[in-house]
């Protein structure tokens, strides 16, 4: 004789919270991206947007002497004055524009050269890339402080070293046509191996398929290079000069540690980094100082916009 079985009815109350969990999975699965990059945007949203949203609150404002004293609202006449100052802005703005040039294409070539020598092995391969590293071990003060002995126009190595060749001393630091270009040279100095690193594992992930078919072609060392690594190469030296240049935009501690206030006596570094520094801590002109900053941010981001647009043409 067998057993009669009775089919078990789910409950209304089951069936829907099974449906309603089927399609939070659903709505979670179409929108994973977003979910997985939710807590990096709370994360920036709260350290980045908070400060540059009250900076520009500043910026509107005529804060001064100490950030507990009442200000008043004046609307946009920082900027109105900052723009009209032809005398530490603006040309604040063409140190800052020279230096991130200069430094960015001595270090993007620079690199570039380095990252061929390494790509190839080579005997003692390992101690020459140890070597080359050794400049982004020790912090940007350090470095400038280091620098700052080396050029010292009076016991300075540098030049003790150019009288051994009888040529007199440089004013390095110390001059004012040459304070600059040497600051520069500390910059390119310590973060060429960055770019030398980008580089370099852009080049050991191309395929060597493309340079034995040119080989095979009769193509020369430089029509390899020139038509065949370099475009291949091209999307990671964007990347390398959209890193390097924000950064380079930004250089503050080399600057500060070599010259110290205002970019020396003359202000003959002083890039607009050292200048808002300056109006912030050495003058407690909030207002003009967070107008200064905020013209800066929208600097950097234009120039991040314009290199990020130029790689994702270059990735079509």
């Amino acid at each position: 004789m067998s057993a009669v079985t009775t089919p078990v009815k789910k409950s209304p109350g089951v069936r829907s919270t099974h449906s309603e969990s089927s399609a939070l999975s659903r709505w979670a699965n179409n929108h994973r991206k977003w979910l997985f990059a939710a807590p990096a945007m709370v994360f920036v949203a709260v350290l980045i947007v908070f400060p540059v949203a009250w900076t520009g609150y500043l910026s509107l404002t005529d804060a001064e002497g100490s950030v507990r004293a009442e200000s008043s609202f004046i609307g946009f006449q920082n900027y109105l004055d900052v723009l009209g100052d032809t005398d530490r802005f603006w040309p604040a703005v063409w140190r800052t524009a020279l230096f991130t040039g200069v430094v960015l294409f001595f270090e993007v070539v620079l690199g570039m050269a380095i990252a061929l020598l390494l790509w190839r092995p080579f005997r003692g391969e390992k101690w020459v890339r140890v070597a080359i590293l050794l400049p982004l071990v020790a912090t940007p003060v350090a470095v400038g402080m280091m620098w700052r002995l080396i050029f010292d126009p009076n016991i300075g190595a540098a030049n003790q070293l150019l009288g051994w060749f009888g040529i007199s001393p440089q004013p390095w630091l110390a001059g004012q046509g040459s304070a600059l270009p040497t600051t520069m040279f500390i910059d390119i100095w310590q973060w060429t191996p960055m770019v030398v690193l980008i580089l370099l594992a852009g080049l050991t992930a191309i395929s060597d398929e493309p340079q034995e078919a040119a080989l095979i072609d009769g193509a020369s060392t430089w029509q390899r290079f020139r038509h065949v690594t370099l475009p291949l190469l091209m999307p990671t030296v964007i990347v390398a000069i959209l890193l390097r240049g924000i950064d380079a935009l930004k250089t503050f501690d080399i600057l500060y540690a070599t010259k110290g206030r205002g970019g020396g006596s003359f202000h003959e570094v002083e890039t607009l980094n050292v200048y808002a520094y300056g109006l912030s801590f050495d003058y407690n002109d909030y207002g003009v100082s967070s107008t200064v900053l905020i013209i800066f941010f929208l600097i950097i981001i234009g120039v991040m916009w314009a290199l990020t647009y130029r790689k994702k043409g270059m990735d079509r």
